[in-house]
């Protein structure tokens, strides 16, 4: 039977001390050098460099929302403008119910309660708001928008609708001793149109308006 020769002079069977030939080290020590190397690559352009430019990018074009659209009160930031507040004071304009865990509008766990409309579970968590609206303004016996009773997607929405608002407006009124007139002032005020006209619906952001209210004197 016929030995075949490699290009060195030596069987193809051959094996020197300790096992390696010169294929296995031209694979360990050819490859490896190139491994790493794109390795530490990589990691620099995508940990390092591409966050840092589009983090640049984002403080020159758009530095409010790069911040996180923080809500600014005398020098002091008290909410962002994308995450709701609870709000459980008279006194104050009520955002959205939240289904978020432990606490409402926690940012850390954004879901909604996923109850269908035929889930007696949803059907008594409305009851219970309808009842505490009821409770927190007794002679209102206008119709409770729907807003103010059911939880949103996300759980952090920070709007309302402007009925909602304005179904809120005289208990405010009542308990902060002002003009209800000067609180659908308010509300008007801090109604959003559309975006681009087109897209989405009028809107209040709670925080801004409980702000504006704070800063009303009687």
């Amino acid at each position: 039977m016929k030995t075949e020769i490699n290009p060195l002079g030596r069987p193809k069977d051959f094996l020197p001390p300790g096992g390696r030939t010169e294929q296995s080290e031209v694979v360990g020590g050819g490859l490896l050098r190139p491994a790493v190397s794109l390795f530490v690559l990589l990691s620099v352009v995508t940990g390092l460099v591409y966050p840092g430019v589009v983090t640049g990018v984002a403080q020159l074009a758009f530095p409010s929302a790069a911040k996180g659209s923080l809500i600014v009160k005398e020098g002091k930031p008290v909410g962002s403008a994308l995450i709701g507040q609870n709000f459980t004071e008279p006194k104050y304009f009520w955002g959205r119910p939240s289904a978020t865990s432990p606490q409402p509008y926690n940012a850390g766990a954004s879901s909604g309660s996923n109850q269908g409309p035929l889930n007696p579970a949803l059907t008594d968590a409305v009851k219970s708001r309808v009842e505490a609206l009821h409770a927190a303004d007794p002679t209102n016996v206008r119709p409770v928008p729907i807003d103010l009773v059911t939880a949103s997607a996300s759980g952090l929405d920070p709007h309302i609708s402007p009925a909602a608002a304005d179904y809120q407006a005289d208990r405010i009124a009542h308990a902060r001793q002002l003009d209800a007139k000067l609180v659908r002032q308010l509300v008007a005020q801090h109604t959003e149109g559309r975006d681009l006209g087109v897209f989405g619906e009028p809107r209040v952001h709670v925080l801004k308006l409980n702000l504006a209210l704070d800063a009303q004197k009687r």
